[in-house]
């Protein structure tokens, strides 16, 4: 262990079950079991001793396929002290894509929730996991395993610098990559994010973003634990169930995080007019937040605050949660979070002028040691002195704001033009029968590359491509004007939101109708 930062071989649980011991850490919405905080340092120590007694040694990797539970609370913290490596798993993903998880990681011990038994069945097909456990509603295996290990008496240290967690990226393109999530840089990730969104003692956040990402698992839980607050888990987000959960005053729901498709859900639900959102800090993030909606939240009394991260960095840039400069701010990601150096760098290696786009290179404490098992990846990742490269593009206006662009890699060239795709999105999503749309650049014979924009309508509405395309006449210039116009049901998605370009891209050279069903 370096010495140097010996200070982290105790994590957050540990001290708030001392300053705080009768606090509501965490509860479950659905199950209605809940943990004060010198509760939760009790099942750590439970869990600690379990898993000393399971696994091989210092390094076994343990993953679960649930939804939102205690559970993941319980590993997360348990992992580290006991030299063990936490791997949640994303739900959401087929048997097959989950095996590939598996392969990579290898994990000594999977629990997984009855509800995917199916999948975790095709997952485990010829992978060697040493033990399984199943849980479910009224026959948890895992909790009584704990019930049934004497807990340690004095936790275990842990390694600052050693990997505590496996964060899966998530696979836009190519192989998923697992992020290495340290002690070290996680204790950073959550104190950005409790500096951005001014976490304190008091608050109560709502989670129902999934714990097996980032914002779940190092802003929501880590960064309300960092500061002693309470953490409400929702296993699912049903807008009119979310809305009555913030206007609870038993749960006294301060903070709220959520991608944009769930704030433009919770937007259109019939009970929003009528819900009590006064006060209410809603951070955004995944993807560009639509102005419109920035500044309907900000109507209704909300404090928005939209922001950047990634799994690889944590929390990076945020908005002030003042309503006031998120109007005068709208379409930013914000300022930098405190512990987060950021570099806007363009395609020849040097800084762009102020107001141009460039690649966003990031150094600090949160920064991941690197990707699991990819070498390779790892080092095509960073520079020279130590700057993670994003690949995602923005620029920074006078104030300092940092405005997303595009993905770096998204950006295409026609007729000799640069063109970033989500300014042609940001136009379309202005129309009114356009629910959201996605762009990308496709090949083309006279141009190079031209834009394909994939448009999908409001319920109950049509449209065809020429009148999308008049609506671009005059806020677009024309060489941004999408040459392609194709509507979907639906965009793909990944699990946190991010549109899955490739798959556009992929399916542009199928046969397609130029107008909705």
């Amino acid at each position: 262990m370096d010495t140097q930062d010996s200070w982290l071989s105790r994590d957050f649980i540990f001290r708030q079950a001392r300053a705080r011991p009768g606090k509501l850490a965490a509860q479950e919405l659905a199950g209605g079991r809940a943990l004060t905080y010198s509760a939760l340092e009790a099942e750590l120590r439970a869990c600690e001793a379990f898993l000393r007694a399971t696994l091989s040694g210092p390094g076994a990797r343990v993953a679960i396929l649930a939804r939102n539970r205690l559970h993941h609370i319980t590993l997360f913290y348990g992992c580290p002290r006991a030299g063990a490596v936490f791997q949640p798993l994303n739900w959401r993903l087929a048997g097959p894509e989950l095996k590939v998880l598996l392969e990579d990681a290898a994990p000594e011990l999977l629990i997984y929730e009855a509800e995917f038994e199916a999948e975790a069945r095709i997952a485990l097909a010829d992978v060697p996991v040493a033990r399984v456990i199943r849980i479910a509603p009224g026959e948890d295996a895992f909790a009584a395993a704990l019930t049934a290990v004497t807990p340690v008496a004095e936790p275990g240290r842990i390694d600052p610098a050693a990997p505590a967690m496996l964060l899966y990226t998530s696979g836009t393109t190519g192989r998923p990559k697992g992020v290495i999530v340290t002690p070290k840089t996680a204790f950073y990730s959550a104190m950005n994010y409790s500096q951005v969104g001014e976490l304190c003692a008091d608050h109560a956040m709502l989670c129902d973003v999934p714990l097996f990402h980032v914002v779940g698992l190092l802003a929501i839980l880590h960064g309300s634990f960092f500061t002693g607050g309470t953490v409400h888990l929702s296993d699912r987000f049903v807008p009119q169930e979310t809305l009555k959960r913030l206007s609870d005053p038993a749960l006294g729901v301060s903070h709220y995080f959520c991608v944009p498709q769930m704030a433009q859900a919770l937007l259109d639900d019939p009970g929003f007019p009528d819900a009590n959102l006064e006060g209410l800090r809603l951070f955004t993030g995944g993807s560009p937040m639509p102005a419109q909606v920035t500044l309907a939240l900000v109507d209704a009394g909300v404090r928005p605050s939209n922001g950047y991260g990634m799994s690889e960095n944590g929390t990076v840039l945020g908005v002030p949660l003042d309503p006031e400069i998120a109007r005068a701010k709208v379409g930013s990601a914000g300022i930098a979070s405190p512990a987060m150096e950021v570099r806007l760098v363009g395609r020849d290696g040097a800084d762009v002028k102020p107001g141009e786009p460039g690649e966003i290179w990031l150094r600090g404490p949160s920064v991941m040691p690197g990707y699991w098992n990819q070498p390779e990846a790892t080092a095509k990742s960073f520079a020279p002195g130590g700057w993670f490269r994003t690949a995602d593009a923005a620029r920074q206006d006078e104030d300092g704001f940092y405005f997303i662009v595009d993905r770096w890699k998204d950006m295409y060239i026609t007729g000799g033009e640069n063109v970033y795709p989500a300014e042609v999105e940001a136009a379309l999503a202005d129309m009114p029968l356009v629910a959201e749309a996605a762009v990308v650049g496709v090949p083309d014979p006279r141009w190079g590359e031209s834009g394909c924009a994939y448009v999908v309508l409001r319920p109950g509405t049509s449209c065809d491509s020429a009148a999308v395309l008049a609506w671009c006449d005059g806020r677009l210039a024309r060489y941004k004007r999408p040459a392609h116009i194709r509507f979907l049901d639906a965009l793909p998605r990944t699990a946190s939101g991010k549109v899955q370009k490739d798959i556009l891209r992929r399916v542009f050279a199928e046969p397609q109708t130029e107008s909705p069903s």
